[in-house]
């Protein structure tokens, strides 16, 4: 498949990376210095976007590509306010999207475990709380992945009161995700570590090959069960 990647960072070079090694081509790569380069003809001249920009830039980034008859993955956080506005006009265009907080297959499998784990959990009296550290460099805090299982939990449990998130930025960490549950008596912990990006990297090069010929509005639970 032909890619284009839109925000070339770190994540966005470990995404090329995993992309060259599964037999990919990248057409397009747009920073922050080149984003003049996003445009109908560079759109027209790849098979699906792939964007990793910022929470200011990702709205406007996916609805033109939408608008360009461009499928498109992202997995930028911090926009989430306007996603329902993202997935009416991909509705209207006939055309294909697949959001995720977290692309990693672990963490995936870790969002359904919490939901499995909170059901067992509705009739106890324990209390919980989620807890999320990252590098001293990420820019949303809480974590687009912290806010999914607080979602979640919030849904399972039907709460009034908001479950609380405990947030850390410290050093180089890659992710850590925890939920626990606690009481007088005893702890339950569930905890998902990533130790690179690779992981992140391998489950957008998924979410990418699945979305090939699709239509619709997807998310890595699709990918998964695919």
């Amino acid at each position: 498949m032909k890619i284009g990647i839109i925000g070339y960072g770190k994540m966005g070079k470990a995404i090329e990376k995993m992309a060259l090694y599964h037999g990919h081509v990248i057409i397009l790569k747009i920073n922050s210095k080149n984003t003049h380069e996003l445009n109908t003809k560079t759109l027209s001249d790849i098979d699906i976007a792939i964007e990793f920009s910022t929470p200011t830039s990702a709205f406007k980034n996916i609805s033109f590509c939408l608008m360009n008859n461009t499928p498109v993955i992202s997995g930028t956080t911090g926009w989430i306010e306007k996603i329902d506005e993202i997935r009416i006009l991909c509705e209207q265009q006939k055309g294909a999207f697949l959001y995720a907080e977290n692309f990693s297959i672990g963490m995936n499998i870790f969002f359904q475990l919490n939901n499995y784990l909170a059901q067992l959990m509705i009739a106890t009296d324990y209390k919980l709380q989620i807890e999320e550290t990252h590098h001293a460099s990420k820019k949303d805090t809480p974590s687009g992945t912290a806010i999914k299982i607080q979602s979640d939990l919030n849904k399972s449990f039907k709460k009034d009161d908001i479950i609380p998130i405990k947030s850390n930025r410290i050093g180089n960490i890659r992710g850590e995700h925890a939920v626990e549950y606690f009481s007088e008596f005893d702890s339950i912990h569930i905890k998902h570590t990533a130790h690179n990006r690779e992981g992140f990297a391998k489950g957008v090069i998924l979410a990418t090959e699945f979305l090939k010929n699709k239509t619709g509005v997807f998310s890595m639970r699709d990918v998964i069960k695919n």
